[in-house]
């Protein structure tokens, strides 16, 4: 039997003039007051046990996972958010929004208790407001509301984890029931790299619309007036409508954002204007990300020859050491100095300096396996990394890497000869125990030196 005070209480929440619900972190509603079933038509029954962001408009759960939720979960709390509930009958609820979240004596979230309250009486002014926002947004802000996600990719992030994770985006925004990203290839062709896209093969490239600048809608009925083929195959997939979003990066398009939908649907100017922000954050996301890559690639790659840095390959030996390791395979570590090439520079200056260390780098390319690591360390010395090497195999490839080096080279007289003096280092995990990264090019580099000393152009081995 509950006190006149528990009732009391119970009475204040159950009739407060604010709708009131609570939520567990994963965001399932266990609780909701009789105002707010008022306010938006259904029966307890209905809402007890489903997700809090199922009672919101597409606008509205944008807006909620990308900002106000990882507000809340930053915060505890949020005050005065503006959003907008869908009520049982589909018609629209403005409402001004407060969460706070309660926790556990450890600090882990327990419950969120929300207060909602109807914003009906200023539908007007919360219309100006959103107009204002969109305008102020296009540029900026609206495009900051898919920073969260966009920011989450490193500079391991490829093409695909992007396009993936606005897929995702997309379907759940736009209520679609299928979308997909298509990128253009290096050939200039449309390749379908994340999501579901029933037409992708079965109707031919269609310029108008994958040229388009603009978000474009084409409904069944668009499409048998304009493009037979594409309706045929839209009335085979039950695809009522498609939206078509540009990827760009002017003047180059990166590919095309695609969201499919199964039933007859309103295309209002906020499902534009979040096409748009979408397709916007989708491209600059791509371009950051692709960006990142190139420079994270010239970081470690030597400027001059396009070769490994020394810092790559360390990384690049010390993974190939614990790969020799782990596989009981040999590895062998090629290091070489080049003879003559400070009289080139001396008598010819550093331009021509420059040219030959080019084309020794192409050399090195060439000379070793497709698998094998080449790098610069720096000046004239150089060093190939070939994991499953053995004793003979490290043989020919140190052997193709010295008669590649003495090779003649245009625009060097005759008198300048540039050859290599190469050495190399052997781990054989069966026989050996297990080198550093620096002992093992310091064994290289003691054998390179070795040669050097009986004579140059010639190829020294050493074992640990």
């Amino acid at each position: 039997m509950t006190s006149p005070i528990e009732d009391s209480f119970e009475e204040l929440y159950r009739h407060a003039p604010c709708g009131l619900v609570s939520t567990t972190p994963a965001g399932e509603i266990i609780e909701i007051n009789d105002t707010l079933l008022g306010l938006l038509g259904y029966r307890r029954d209905e809402i007890i046990g489903t997700q809090f962001i199922g009672l919101l408009d597409a606008g509205a759960k944008l807006f909620y996972e990308t900002r106000q939720k990882p507000v809340l979960h930053l915060s505890g709390e949020v005050r005065e958010v503006s959003i907008a509930l869908l009520r049982a009958d589909g018609s629209s609820l403005p409402a001004l929004v407060n969460s706070l979240v309660l926790t556990n004596p450890d600090g882990s979230p327990r419950i969120t208790r929300t207060a909602i309250f109807d914003a009906t009486a200023r539908q007007e002014y919360e219309r100006d407001l959103l107009l204002a926002r969109r305008s102020a947004e296009s540029s900026e802000a609206r495009v900051r509301v898919l920073q969260d996600i966009s920011s989450a990719f490193g500079l391991s992030a490829s093409d695909e984890d992007v396009a993936r994770s606005f897929v995702e985006i997309a379907r759940e925004a736009f209520f679609a029931s299928a979308a997909s990203v298509l990128l253009v290839d290096d050939i200039g062709g449309l390749e379908l790299v994340a999501g579901d896209n029933a037409l992708f093969g079965r109707v031919p490239p269609i310029d108008e619309l994958r040229a388009t600048d603009d978000v474009i809608v084409v409904t069944r009925t668009d499409a048998e007036r304009d493009y037979p083929e594409l309706a045929v195959v839209m009335g085979e997939e039950r695809v009522e409508s498609l939206s078509i979003t540009p990827l760009l990066d002017e003047p180059r398009r990166l590919g095309l954002l695609m969201c499919f939908f199964g039933r007859d649907r309103n295309f209002d100017e906020q499902f534009f204007d979040l096409q748009k922000a979408l397709g916007r954050q989708a491209s600059q996301t791509l371009i950051r990300v692709r960006l990142q890559r190139q420079l994270a690639m010239l970081a470690l790659r030597d400027q001059l020859t396009g070769l490994a840095n020394r810092q790559l390959l360390q990384e690049k030996l010390s993974l190939a050491i614990s790969a020799a390791h782990d596989s009981g395979k040999p590895l062998a570590v090629v290091f070489l100095d080049l003879d003559g090439f400070k009289a080139v520079n001396d008598e010819l200056g550093h331009k021509h300096g420059d040219d030959v260390l080019r084309e020794v780098s192409r050399r090195l390319r060439d000379a070793v396996r497709q698998h094998d690591t080449v790098g610069r360390l720096g000046g004239d010395e150089f060093v190939a990394i070939c994991e499953e090497a053995d004793l003979d195999a490290a043989a020919s490839i140190a052997d193709r890497i010295r008669l590649a080096v003495r090779q003649p080279i245009e625009g060097l007289p005759e008198h300048l000869p540039v050859s290599a003096s190469v050495g190399v280092a052997m781990y054989v995990p069966t026989e050996d125990e297990l080198p550093t990264f620096d002992h093992l090019l310091n064994l290289a580099d003691h054998a390179m030196y070795e040669g050097k000393a009986a004579g140059k152009d010639r190829v020294t081995f050493v074992r640990r």
